[in-house]
């Protein structure tokens, strides 16, 4: 996530030369992964949708982010 990011709201994930981002509403994602890497990513953002929310907002004012804690 970065604080001058266009809408809506995403973040990105990234697995060696793979690149997606996750609309943080939604949940659509663009790009590719392998399988086990993008069950993976949705879901720690199903686990996490409310806090990534929250930064998104907060990125948008500029405000310092939460830290979100990874899928272990």
């Amino acid at each position: 996530m970065y604080y001058r990011d266009h809408a809506p709201p995403h973040f990105y994930a990234e697995y060696g030369d793979y690149e997606i981002t996750v609309e943080i509403g939604r949940g659509v994602v663009e790009g590719r992964f392998p399988r086990r890497a993008m069950a993976a990513v949705l879901d720690w953002y199903h686990l996490h949708r409310d806090e990534l929310a929250e930064n998104s907002e907060l990125a948008r004012q500029r405000q310092p982010l939460n830290r979100i804690d990874p899928l272990e």
